[in-house]
């Protein structure tokens, strides 16, 4: 899965952004981070944007999150986690256990990857893609607290897996999207995250973007 999705300010997206709007992480994270959160628009790692996730009642709620966790000698935030290993992999283990959130959007973008004459990877056209029927994707993810300048805020990973047929001459990932119903029980810590894998949705949809570069 390439790493940028987007937000457009439609009747079930806007009022996920207005709870992470009002929240007081907010405004605290724009200070101590020095950015923005971003509402609309594409999304890019390192970004701050609304995410569900369960209160400490329990309750769903809507969170400020920075996309992607940040781990000692690497230079880079990782935003994505393959499924398949996140259960056994140290920087995944805690947060699949008891950390899941689901991370809405409207659609995620994907390049074709394709190889050269001479054999060397190269990006072909860019594609937008969501659920057959569906205005919002709501994409699994987990997530974690990081500090910076005395502040604690969450930071999330979207979660990935291989493919369905549809998609698979564009990448060799996908990321894990759910129907609404399951968003409740995804991000509950007393639920086993892969009896709900077999809810995932397969069934999306792609069309091709205008715009063609990665940058």
């Amino acid at each position: 899965m390439c790493c940028r999705y987007y937000i457009e300010m439609s009747p079930e997206l806007r009022p996920i952004v207005q709870e992470m709007n009002r929240a007081p992480l907010t405004s605290r994270m724009i200070d101590k981070l020095g950015r923005g959160v971003t509402t609309e628009g594409e999304v890019r790692p390192a970004d701050i944007v609304p995410v569900i996730a369960p209160a400490p009642s329990g309750a769903k709620k809507v969170f400020p999150m920075r996309w992607g966790f940040t781990a000692r000698g690497i230079d880079r935030t990782i935003v994505n986690c393959r499924v398949e290993t996140a259960s056994a992999n140290p920087l995944w283990k805690g947060p699949w256990i008891s950390h899941r959130c689901i991370v809405p959007a409207s659609y995620y973008f994907e390049w074709e990857h394709l190889l050269s004459p001479s054999g060397k990877p190269k990006l072909g056209s860019k594609y937008i893609i969501q659920p057959r029927g569906s205005e919002v994707c709501y994409m699994a993810g987990l997530y974690r607290i990081e500090e910076y300048r005395g502040l604690k805020y969450p930071v999330f990973a979207i979660l990935t897996r291989p493919p369905s047929q549809p998609l698979s001459h564009l990448h060799d990932r996908m990321p894990i999207v759910f129907p609404p119903e399951a968003i409740d029980a995804w991000i509950q810590p007393e639920v086993d995250p892969t009896t709900l894998l077999k809810s995932a949705l397969t069934d999306l949809v792609l069309e091709r973007s205008d715009e063609g570069s990665a940058d």
